[in-house]
């Protein structure tokens, strides 16, 4: 499954957290940084490492920062888009 939605390239703890972003976003457009961080796929994360994959993810297309928020909102998009 991993393979068919590109995540195979992606950490465990930036998959992880790709997924939560996913779900989170069945129900809001834009995902908080709060929801991500306290959802029970990534509650274990530590912070640095919560953060660090974050970025990451953000750098690697599979999310984005918010235009309509300064900071804290990401907006999920589809692997390979």
């Amino acid at each position: 499954m991993e393979r068919t939605l590109r995540l195979e390239g992606l950490s465990p703890v930036e998959r992880d957290i790709y997924y939560a972003a996913g779900e989170l976003s069945k129900t809001e457009e834009e995902v908080r940084t709060f929801g991500l961080i306290e959802h029970t796929l990534v509650k274990d994360v530590s912070r640095p490492t919560f953060f660090r994959a974050l970025k990451s993810l953000v750098r690697k297309g599979y999310l984005s920062q918010s235009s309509t928020a300064n900071r804290g909102r990401y907006i999920v998009h589809a692997p390979g888009k």
